[in-house]
C-alpha cells in the first residue's frame, strides 16, 4: 500500500516540527521535505512529488495563498499535481474564500486536534475538500450570499467542458430526489455539523449518516460535503 507523501511548509520551527511528529507516527503518512518558507518550498515541491503540502499561510517571503496560486497554476510551464492544505490562524472571511480561490483543497485551522488533521489529511488526498468546522460557516455563508461564484472554486473545469447541460442540470435538481431522511441530512450539512452532530441530532449511527451522505453526494453530482451544501443552497433544496 502506497504511502501518503507529505510536504510541510511553514517557518515556525516548532509548530513544523511538532507536525511531523504527529504525522509520522502513522504509518500510511510519510513525511518527504520541509520548507521554512516559500520559495524554498515550491522548489521542494517540484522535486519531491509530494501528494500533499501542507501550507502556512503566512510564510515570510510570500504569501502562503500565492504559493497556493503558483502550485496549482502552469509556472514555469510545471504544473504541479499537489493538493493544498493550508494551515492558519486566520479565520477571517478574506482569507478563507482567498485560499479557495487560489485553488487550495482544504484549510484547517492551526489549532485542530491531531485526529481531525489525520482526516483532513485523508480527505484531501481522496480528492475532497476538508474544511474546519470552525470556518466551515464562512464558506456556506459566502455560498448563500453568491452560490455561483463560489461554486467555480469546487468545480472541475473539465466537468462543464464535457457536460455543457452542468448548470441547468444543477439548478433543476428537485427535492423529491432525497429521501426526507436525506433532505434533513442535508440540511444539518449546510449549518456545518460533523458526522457525529448529524447523528447525536437525528438519533442514528455515525455509520448511517456516513451511508446518507455518501447518497447525497451522488444524487446532487458533488464531490465533496462543502460542494453539496454549495449546490442545495443554490439549488433550493435547502435554506
Amino acid at each position: 500500500m502506497s504511502k501518503i507523501r507529505i510536504a510541510l511548509i511553514e517557518d515556525h520551527d516548532l509548530t513544523r516540527v511538532g507536525i511531523r511528529t504527529a504525522l509520522i507516527q502513522k504509518d500510511e503518512i510519510e513525511v518527504v521535505g520541509e520548507a521554512a518558507n516559500a520559495a524554498e518550498g515550491l522548489k521542494m515541491l517540484k522535486m519531491v512529488q509530494a501528494d500533499i503540502a501542507i501550507v502556512d499561510i503566512g510564510l515570510p517571503d510570500k504569501d502562503g495563498i500565492e504559493l497556493t496560486r503558483e502550485v496549482k497554476s502552469n509556472a514555469n510551464g510545471q504544473k504541479l499535481a499537489t493538493k493544498v492544505l493550508i494551515l492558519t490562524l486566520r479565520d477571517n472571511k478574506e482569507a478563507v474564500l482567498a485560499a479557495f480561490a487560489a485553488g487550495a483543497d482544504s484549510y484547517c485551522m492551526k489549532d485542530i486536534k491531531f485526529d481531525n488533521l489525520l482526516e483532513a489529511v485523508r480527505v484531501t488526498y481522496n480528492g475532497n475538500a476538508w474544511i474546519d468546522p470552525a470556518i466551515a460557516r464562512i464558506v456556506l455563508q459566502q455560498a448563500q450570499q453568491n452560490p455561483q461564484k463560489l461554486e467555480s472554486a469546487f468545480v472541475d473545469t473539465k466537468t462543464i467542458a464535457s457536460n455543457p447541460d452542468y448548470v441547468d442540470n444543477l439548478e433543476g435538481i428537485q427535492p423529491y430526489t432525497l429521501t426526507e431522511r436525506e433532505l434533513e441530512v442535508l440540511q444539518l450539512i449546510v449549518e456545518g455539523c460533523s458526522n457525529a452532530l448529524i447523528a447525536e441530532r437525528l438519533y442514528i449511527t455515525v455509520g448511517t449518516v456516513k451511508t446518507h451522505v455518501r447518497n447525497i453526494l451522488n444524487k446532487l453530482c458533488a464531490d465533496d460535503r462543502t460542494q453539496a451544501a454549495v449546490r442545495a443552497l443554490r439549488s433550493g433544496l435547502v435554506g
